[in-house]
C-alpha cells in the first residue's frame, strides 16, 4: 500500500493501464524526479463520453494531483489531450494553479509525424472526432495528407489483459486495414494504451511503414522542457519516488502494470475522484 506522499512531484494522468507506457520512458529517461501516477480506473475508457464529461473527468483528476504537491502533470491520455487540455491551460491554471503545468501528448507526437507526409493516425472516437492531431501537423507540414481511423473496442480488451490474443489481433486488422490501403508511410498510435499493441501493430503495417513508439517520444519532449524549466520540478541525486493512485479496481491494473514495467507496484492507493 502507499507509504508516504511526496512534494514537488511530476503527475502522470490517464484514464486506465495507457499511462504507463508513457511513465515507463520517463522512468529510464528522467529516473531523478519523484513520480506520481494516477489511473482513473473506475471511469475507463474516456473516449466514448462527451467533451464536457471529459473535461470534468480531467479536471477532477488534475485537482487530485496537484493536491498532492505535483507542479507539472503529463495528460498521458490521447483523450484528455485532445478533448480537456487546451481548456485546462487556458482557463483552469490561470484561476487555480498559475504556477503549475499540464503538458499533453498530442503535439510531441505531431511534430514527429510532420517530418512525412503520408500520415496515418488510429485513436479513440473522442480523439479522432477532434481533429486534433490532423490540425497539429498540417500547421508543421501543410502538405502532408493525414488519414486518422477509430479503434474504440481496443482499450477495453487491453484493460481487460487480452493484448496479443486472436480476437485483439483481427480487431486490430480490421482497425488499420484502411491506413494500409492508403499506403502510409508513419502511423501515430493516438492511444497511450495502444502501444501494448506495438508489436503487433509493426507485424501489421509492415517495414514500410515507420509505427514509433509514443511513450519514448514524449519522454524526449520532457526531457527538452524540464531543461528550459528546470526550476518547475525538484531533481534528486538518484532516483526519486514512484507513487500509483487508482480510483477502483487495483487487480488487473497491477497484474498488467507490474509486467509492462518489469518491476513491482506495491505504493498504491485506492482514492475518490
Amino acid at each position: 500500500m502507499l507509504k508516504n506522499k511526496t512534494k514537488s512531484s511530476i503527475g502522470v494522468f490517464d484514464s486506465g493501464l495507457g499511462g504507463l507506457t508513457v511513465l515507463k520512458h520517463l522512468l529510464e529517461k528522467l529516473p531523478p524526479y519523484d513520480y506520481l501516477y494516477l489511473g482513473d480506473t473506475a471511469r475507463v475508457p474516456y473516449g466514448g463520453h462527451s467533451q464536457e464529461v471529459i473535461y470534468r473527468y480531467t479536471k477532477e483528476a488534475m485537482d487530485f494531483l496537484f493536491s498532492q504537491g505535483c507542479r507539472l502533470v503529463i495528460l498521458a491520455c490521447n483523450t484528455a489531450s485532445s478533448q480537456a487540455l487546451r481548456r485546462l491551460q487556458q482557463e483552469y491554471l490561470p484561476e487555480k494553479y498559475p504556477d503549475r503545468r499540464i503538458l499533453g501528448v498530442i503535439i510531441p507526437l505531431a511534430e514527429y509525424a510532420s517530418k512525412s507526409n503520408n500520415i496515418g493516425v488510429i485513436g479513440t472516437r473522442a480523439t479522432i472526432a477532434s481533429k486534433a492531431y490532423e490540425h497539429e501537423i498540417k500547421k508543421l507540414n501543410p502538405q502532408a495528407s493525414v488519414v486518422s481511423n477509430s479503434a474504440p473496442l481496443l482499450v477495453p480488451l487491453i484493460e481487460e489483459g487480452l493484448a496479443g490474443s486472436d480476437v485483439t489481433n483481427k480487431l486490430l486488422k480490421k482497425y488499420l486495414r484502411p491506413l494500409k490501403i492508403k499506403k502510409i508511410k508513419t502511423l501515430i498510435l493516438g492511444c497511450t494504451h495502444y502501444s501494448f499493441l506495438l508489436k503487433d501493430i509493426r507485424r501489421i503495417m509492415g517495414n514500410n511503414c515507420r509505427v514509433p513508439d509514443p511513450g519514448e517520444i514524449v519522454a524526449n519532449s520532457l526531457k527538452n522542457y524540464l531543461i528550459k524549466h528546470n526550476n518547475l520540478v525538484s531533481a534528486h541525486k538518484k532516483p526519486g519516488s514512484r507513487h500509483f493512485y487508482l480510483s477502483d479496481k487495483p487487480e488487473n491494473f497491477i497484474k498488467l502494470g507490474e509486467r509492462f514495467l518489469g518491476q513491482k507496484i506495491d505504493n498504491w492507493k485506492i482514492i475518490s475522484l
